[in-house]
């Protein structure tokens, strides 16, 4: 893991040691709640710490500490003194510090208030034969009020693998194996005690914001990211303006960001170029964007409506839009024609996300008197029509299928994808079978074969 794009202003070069402390992976599963990076100057002196801080949908936030100087304990002169193990036992080193919270980490808890710390040394404290982890955290309200207050230490010596025997590597496994797995349904037991027992607020989630790390993608919002990608590019491409966007996509661990220049940007490259970053807050943006016929539309309302995105700068966004007018929209064949169509007909502007604080202010109802109705043509959107004159066939199938699916969803599963897709196998599978046995003798699994085949590339 490179920890270096996570030390914003400051040079990575103060901080050449680094000492994690989370829980193991095991078997594949691994959720820590929060896990610690403590940075290390060259002199071996506490320095910084990074705290990474993960909630139950998979969002992620990493803080980057410093210590001011006053709280800063003294410096260890020389390496060496770490390895002697009876050196006098002194004062406990302490880093501490305070910062905004603004991830939303528990649903009985606002995004509001803040976080205090207070760590010891793990290896000033190895050297004083202490106990090398001693850690408080404090969660205080908008208020200043604490609300939570939780500590770890460290139980026990410490334990080195490699001088580890293989009874000794087993009979730890067998006792800290289970602690991963229980770690999310203790958490929905607490959970449990303080809606049912103690009556708390229950704080719906709110789209990430800027600083923080979205979710990991589902596998429709993974194919659409990828095309709005490509269509966001093109957009940059066919840009009259000097702009460079710095495209930052969400929720897909394998695909980095990246920086697109107009080709007037690309010819001038000095101070008048525009610069803009675009960042997708969650992956459920990509998804969303599909359902608009509009570009100038979907992209102000889920900024400043549904806040799926963030724009540094969103006075950007009609240059980037206003290109230069393409041809007229050709489908390719039969199949195009159906399921562009399906599309055109069944795509409506996505509901506003709207998510009241808490459990005790119930969403807005609409008034029985007003009814809000949409009476614009509805089309193909500009993204449609740039899939359609795309020479990857493949690709283009599955945007067309996957697009008519997630409209599908909206409009008669309430957005239940998955169910969709059941149905569809279902509606195949039957398909299928009565297609092949209306042949007879040998040509009977032919014509099975043929179906599925068919039926299978919709």
């Amino acid at each position: 893991m490179m920890l270096t794009r996570f030390i914003k202003g400051a040079d990575p070069a103060a901080y050449p040691h680094a000492y994690l402390v989370t829980a193991a992976r095991f078997l594949g599963y691994l959720f820590n709640p929060v896990s610690f990076w403590y940075l290390y100057s060259a002199d071996l002196s506490l320095a910084a710490m990074i705290v990474e801080v993960n909630n139950t949908s998979g969002e992620r936030r990493m803080y980057f500490l410093t210590q001011a100087a006053a709280v800063k304990d003294s410096q260890i002169d020389d390496a060496d003194v770490l390895r002697n193990a009876n050196i006098r036992r002194s004062n406990t080193p302490v880093f501490q510090k305070e910062w905004p919270k603004d991830l939303h980490a528990s649903p009985f808890s606002s995004r509001k208030g803040s976080y205090t710390i207070a760590m010891s040394d793990p290896l000033k404290a190895l050297s004083e034969n202490r106990d090398q982890i001693d850690c408080t955290i404090t969660l205080k309200s908008s208020k200043g009020h604490a609300k939570l207050v939780a500590r770890f230490v460290s139980d026990g010596q410490p334990i080195d693998p490699s001088k580890m025997t293989a009874v000794q590597k087993i009979r730890f496994l067998l006792s800290w194996w289970w602690v991963g797995f229980v770690t999310f349904p203790r958490m929905v037991n607490e959970a449990g005690c303080l809606w049912f027992q103690r009556r708390l607020h229950f704080w719906h989630k709110p789209v990430p914001l800027e600083t923080s790390l979205g979710r990991n993608a589902k596998s429709a919002e993974r194919t659409m990211e990828v095309v709005f990608r490509r269509y966001l590019r093109s957009l940059v491409e066919q840009c009259q303006a000097p702009i460079a966007l710095t495209y930052v996509p969400s929720g897909t661990s394998d695909s980095a960001k990246e920086l697109m220049l107009s080709p007037c940007a690309k010819a001038k490259q000095d101070d008048s170029i525009e610069k803009v970053e675009f960042k997708a807050l969650t992956p459920e943006f990509y998804t969303r964007f599909a359902f608009y016929a509009h570009d100038l539309e979907a992209l102000f309302s889920e900024l400043r409506e549904s806040c799926t995105i963030w724009v540094s700068r969103p006075d950007l966004l009609p240059k980037l839009l206003f290109r230069k007018p393409t041809a007229a929209l050709e489908v390719r064949g039969p199949m195009d024609y159906l399921y562009f169509g399906a599309i055109r007909y069944l795509r409506r502007r996505p509901e506003r996300i709207m998510r009241p604080l808490t459990s005790s202010q119930p969403p807005p109802r609409s008034s029985t008197h007003t009814v809000a109705v949409d009476i614009r043509d509805f089309r193909n959107s500009p993204m449609d029509a740039f899939m359609l004159r795309q020479e990857d066939a493949k690709m283009r199938k599955r945007y067309r299928s996957l697009v008519l699916k997630l409209l599908v969803a909206e409009r008669f599963a309430l957005g239940g994808l998955l169910l969709v897709e059941a149905v569809l196998i279902m509606l195949q599978t039957w398909l299928a079978w009565r297609i092949a046995f209306a042949w007879d003798g040998k040509t009977r699994v032919l014509a099975l074969a043929a179906a599925v085949h068919m039926f299978g590339d919709g």
